[in-house]
């Protein structure tokens, strides 16, 4: 696998939140390279399944991250500029003079414009700019606009991803296709490795709006133990140590009320037999990942989480380091081979 060229290829597919058609044809393609058995289900995520080598019943983890991303969303029609709203998270500092692509009746090439600072009033000269008052200029009349772009339609970053110096790679939607990416690793690890348990590599619809996907699959699959694959802050320019992880050392592994602490000990454990680099991130509260729906679904899963440091978070310059994202694949495989019944009975002893 050829882990670069497949970011970036993840990266640069639209997927906005509730909208996921163009980017679950790539994930079906690429898990479905390694995976015996791969569908989707009614809200759209897409589920591959590698079979375990154990008695029937099998136990089964499901290894969940999310494959949609933020985005805009067209609000209104002014004089053929188009008023949009975030879809998920949208920092409305990184917005301005970006490039994009409506998707519309067909896809239209525009940019990100704002009124110039020159003739905004006073104050609001240094302010940043609100989302609702920033538009979209496709070059297009009010009359071409209106028969091309209808209220309600998405509006994508375009951005290639960029290959930095010492193994780092900035792009759009790395937050979570770098984690999609880590999945893959896993699934393609285990080709050639034995275990036990039945694995699901589940690629979520919704999570950065609803953790619709993640609620939905973890109730379909009814797995026995699950871990959210998703990123976390890395350490840059201005960022506190103490809540940030360097880029480049290695996945961070969740504690706190939302992961079950003999997942967390486990992944440790092999982190440290693998002699990977590694951190250890203390959630006090909600873990902001899929991790926080399954947990509570059905009866309860115990849930694990592994975070890829990523500086830029919910900019169309995230920035990650590849090893980072190969090391968590690795780490999530070795996991898998060693999970057995004595585990499962131990997370509730």
């Amino acid at each position: 696998m050829n882990l670069t060229q497949l970011i970036k290829k993840l990266s640069e597919t639209p997927g906005i939140s509730g909208h996921e058609e163009s980017i679950r044809e790539v994930v079906v393609e690429e898990f479905g390279r390694f995976a015996g058995e791969v569908q989707v289900d009614k809200m759209g995520s897409v589920a591959a399944l590698r079979r375990g080598t154990g008695k029937r019943p099998r136990r089964r983890i499901m290894l969940a991250t999310h494959m949609d991303e933020i985005g805009l969303m067209v609000s209104g029609i002014d004089k053929g500029f188009l008023r949009v709203a975030g879809v998920g998270g949208v920092d409305p500092r990184s917005m301005p003079a970006q490039e994009v692509i409506v998707h519309g009746r067909r896809d239209l090439p525009g940019v990100v414009a704002s009124l110039p600072s020159h003739l905004h009033a006073g104050a609001d000269q240094s302010k940043t700019t609100p989302i609702d008052k920033l538009w979209i200029d496709v070059g297009l009349s009010q009359a071409q606009a209106a028969r091309w772009v209808r209220i309600g339609d998405l509006v994508s970053i375009r951005r290639e991803v960029v290959a930095l110096k010492n193994d780092l790679i900035a792009g759009k939607a790395f937050d979570n296709r770098v984690s999609v990416a880590a999945v893959a690793v896993c699934i393609e690890a285990l080709t050639e490795r034995q275990h036990a348990w039945d694995v699901l590599g589940v690629a979520t619809v919704q999570e950065e709006t609803t953790f619709l996907g993640a609620t939905t699959s973890a109730f379909k699959h009814a797995p026995d133990l699950a871990i959210a694959i998703d990123v976390t802050f890395g350490t840059q320019n201005g960022s506190s140590d103490v809540e940030t992880f360097p880029l480049g050392k290695g996945p961070a592994i969740g504690s706190g009320p939302n992961v079950h602490p003999k997942i967390a000990e486990k992944l440790i454990d092999i982190a440290k037999r693998l002699e990977m680099g590694f951190h250890v991130e203390p959630l006090p509260g909600h873990s902001g990942t899929d991790a926080w729906a399954m947990q509570v679904t059905r009866e309860g899963i115990p849930c694990g989480i592994v975070g890829i440091p990523l500086r830029s978070m919910h900019t169309p310059v995230e920035t990650v380091s590849v090893k980072d994202v190969e090391r968590a694949g690795r780490l999530l495989a070795a996991f898998v081979a060693e999970l057995d019944e004595a585990f499962y009975k131990s997370l509730t002893e």
